[in-house]
């Protein structure tokens, strides 16, 4: 085990911190492509993005993160308890998900993020 930054990494380290990083990139891709493909059909889009924004914010907390993050990959995953291809209701599992992270991490999400969030929506 590593003391901080000040020795080297083992390889098995080396090797964990790898896998995240690319465990990450694949997340976000999928996330991004999914959002891009149902962006104008549901009204909480731009919630999404902003919930994304802040997810990659160095000062976001730890614990509003992982939170978001748990909330974002609910979005993400091809398996919900209400199929997203159902007219009307198919993403109103998501919505109610994505509001109770919301309101669980009330005020985190910044005015720079809902900013930064409306302008990447306009460009969809």
């Amino acid at each position: 085990m590593s003391d901080g930054f000040t020795s080297r990494f083992t390889e098995e380290e080396m090797a964990a911190i790898r896998k995240s990083l690319r465990d990450e990139a694949r997340f976000g891709s999928e996330f991004l492509g999914r959002l891009k493909r149902v962006a104008k059909r549901i009204p909480f889009a731009e919630d999404l993005l902003a919930a994304w924004i802040c997810t990659r914010d160095p000062a976001t907390p730890r614990r509003v993160r992982l939170t978001l993050l748990a909330a974002l990959g609910y979005f993400v995953l091809p398996i919900d308890a209400i199929p997203d291809i159902m007219p009307f209701l198919g993403f109103t599992d998501d919505a109610a998900v994505i509001a109770a992270a919301l309101a669980a991490v009330a005020g985190s999400i910044t005015t720079e993020h809902r900013e930064k969030a409306r302008q990447a929506m306009a460009e969809l």
